[in-house]
């Protein structure tokens, strides 16, 4: 069983084709055709059904998948290990955010990252702090952003408290508190809101706030990204309630400061366990050198 086979197995599992895997992985179609064929004589079982419309892993497909993940990150790995010894930093670095970070500037950063080291590739991905929290965890990604209510820790990695700010009301232009120096959660109640997904950090603190101060509010709009947020506002569908360095980057809407607002606090959280060079290195550029240590 070759790595290149496992390479061409995974990219067939990603894109569901055998044309849009050949083109990924830079071969024609019938030779990453053959190699999996080769390999699943060799497996003894079949691990895509093919048809002239879709292609689809078998059960023994999605068993494989995660293992052939693994060898494959497990050679990359060895590679970078091997590089990193005679002091280059290669391989890739899986970072994750949540849209609103606003502790760091992460374009900024990883222009500097690239800067220093050029070899590593670099994917992004944002999501939900849980959700990234949970993907290192599982080890898909290597270093995430965060953003939790105060007081709450990341569970089951290790990290870092990167900022502590508060919100400020998002508002649409002809809002009548638009124009004030500030507000508070009090004045803001009777309005309908532009929200996180219940049970999310990014609506836990929000939650938090609005019940230390004894107001009830109504959540008319659940929504998943802060982007999206700013345009129900700016159409003058709600409030929203975001990170004032975030929510001045956003079109057509007003933000006001308020005197009780929601506080949330911003993380850097990587693995518990000695990540790879790539990790390393940009948790170093960020002040962590002692990452480098298993716990």
């Amino acid at each position: 069983m070759e790595l290149q086979q496992l390479r061409y197995v995974v990219a067939v599992a990603e894109t569901r084709s055998f044309t849009r895997a050949a083109q990924r992985c830079h071969v024609v179609q019938s030779a990453l055709s053959h190699q999996v064929a080769k390999l699943e004589r060799e497996v003894g079982a079949r691990l895509f059904e093919r048809t002239s419309r879709r292609v689809a892993l078998t059960a023994a497909g999605e068993a494989f998948l995660p293992a052939a993940r693994e060898a494959l990150d497990a050679a990359e790995r060895a590679r970078a290990e091997a590089a990193a010894v005679s002091g280059v930093v290669s391989g890739r670095l899986r970072l994750g955010a949540i849209p609103t970070v606003t502790a760091v500037d992460v374009p900024q950063v990883l222009r500097a990252f690239r800067d220093d080291h050029p070899r590593v590739d670099v994917s992004l991905r944002t999501d939900g702090s849980e959700e990234l929290v949970a993907r290192i965890a599982g080890a898909s990604i290597d270093v995430a952003f965060l953003g939790l209510p105060p007081g709450r820790e990341p569970a089951g990695v290790r990290s870092r408290l990167l900022g502590r700010g508060t919100l400020v009301a998002v508002l649409a232009p002809d809002h009548p508190l638009a124009d004030r120096r500030r507000t508070s959660l009090a004045e803001l109640g009777d309005d309908d809101f532009v929200d996180f997904t219940a049970g999310t950090p990014g609506r836990v603190q929000s939650d938090l706030a609005f019940a230390a101060s004894g107001v009830e509010r109504h959540v008319a709009f659940e929504v998943t990204t802060g982007d999206l947020a700013g345009r129900l506002v700016a159409e003058g569908l709600g409030v929203a309630l975001l990170p004032e360095a975030y929510a001045a980057t956003l079109p057509g809407v007003r933000t006001v400061p308020i005197t009780d607002a929601p506080v949330r606090e911003e993380h850097l959280a990587w693995s518990r366990f000695r990540p790879s060079p790539a990790a390393a290195a940009f948790l170093a550029m960020l002040g962590v050198p002692e990452a480098g240590a298993s716990v």
